[in-house]
């Protein structure tokens, strides 16, 4: 485990979505977070207490979060020296790009000079199996995405909640970085050679034999060029009883992406559907979460509403309004099993 409490890292990060990492942490595990670190050219803010390393330390910090993402997931000079600086100040330093920690030697030298940690949180775990597809027991629910960065994490977590509040057993699997230093464990799936992601997932949601559920956490679009490989073995090894749908009706195009449109809700719907098939014949869509954000919330419920009854499903912004709409779907089409008959009755 990452020793907490943690100062969360903006640096000069202008990109709302680029500090989803310090973002999830902010909001899911607000009493861990004492502050936020950023330059003055960082228009961002979390609304944390702004401290620099030396002062986060003294507050009770004592882990810097590296938590942005850029192209590539690597560490540039800049966050480098704003690393070092942490730790001298005390600081052990957690980051879930793809550029390790260990792999610059100058973070290397100062974490062991000043007696503190490093810890890469997109490692992927040893000894990985390869998917096999074979049926499994439990109930499963897969986040799918029109693109990437659309909120499937925040759409877990929010039916996560939900579903805990009905007295329901839900687990939530995180497969990415923010995800992961959420929950506290987890598989990095974009780290996971391609081969075993299928094997990575089946071992991450194993079977369960209650009538709870595994929340698993997307990633990715099958319709994003760029990471539909990995969104089509999540697909698969999740082997999901449901899938829910996550959109940002404000994209004008795929991230990153200015030549590629995003697709059609029910295209989406039922591309992802017909790749889950492959090891869920019965799999049912639940839902659309569409993230609302940059919506009033008026206009955010109306297109709700009529998103909904485009595609004849509950629509609702879960981490705006609710995960409860989803809940009573999922009770409709997966009623738990009854209990067993005695010999006596």
């Amino acid at each position: 485990m990452i020793p907490g409490p943690f100062l969360l890292y903006l640096g000069h990060s202008d990109d709302e979505v680029g500090i989803k990492t310090s973002r999830g942490l902010a909001i899911f595990r607000t009493g861990d977070c004492v502050g936020e670190w950023r330059h003055d050219d960082c228009p961002l803010t979390l609304g944390l207490p702004l401290l620099a390393p030396a002062a986060a330390r003294a507050a009770g910090a004592r882990t810097l979060v590296l938590g942005i993402a850029n192209a590539g997931g690597t560490l540039g000079e800049p966050l480098v020296r704003d690393a070092i600086a942490a730790i001298e100040a005390g600081l052990n330093v957690a980051s879930g790009l793809h550029h390790r920690l260990r792999d610059e030697p100058r973070l290397v030298r100062a974490a062991k000079q000043a007696g503190v940690a490093l810890f890469d949180v997109r490692d992927a775990p040893k000894d990985l199996p390869v998917g096999n597809g074979k049926p499994r027991a439990g109930n499963r629910l897969l986040t799918v995405g029109t693109d990437c960065s659309v909120g499937k994490m925040y759409a877990t977590l929010a039916l996560h909640a939900a579903l805990r509040r009905r007295g329901i057993a839900a687990d939530f699997r995180a497969t990415g970085q923010t995800g992961i230093l959420i929950a506290g464990a987890g598989v990095p799936l974009d780290a996971v050679v391609a081969d075993f992601i299928s094997g990575a997932i089946e071992m991450l949601a194993p079977a369960r034999t209650d009538d709870g559920w595994d929340l698993i956490e997307g990633q990715g679009s099958l319709f994003h060029p760029s990471f539909a490989g990995v969104s089509t073995g999540l697909l698969h090894g999740a082997q999901p009883r449901a899938i829910l749908l996550c959109h940002d009706p404000s994209r004008p195009h795929m991230r990153g992406l200015p030549h590629f449109r995003l697709p059609d809700l029910a295209e989406c719907l039922a591309a992802n559907l017909a790749v889950a098939r492959l090891t869920s014949p019965d799999v049912l869509p639940v839902g659309v979460a569409l993230n609302t954000v940059k919506l009033d919330e008026a206009a955010a419920h109306r297109l709700c509403a009529d998103t909904g009854t485009a595609l004849g499903m509950p629509c609702t912004d879960p981490f705006r309004f609710g995960a409860d709409p989803f809940v009573d779907r999922m009770l409709q089409c997966f009623a738990p099993s009854p209990p067993p008959i005695s010999a006596s009755a």
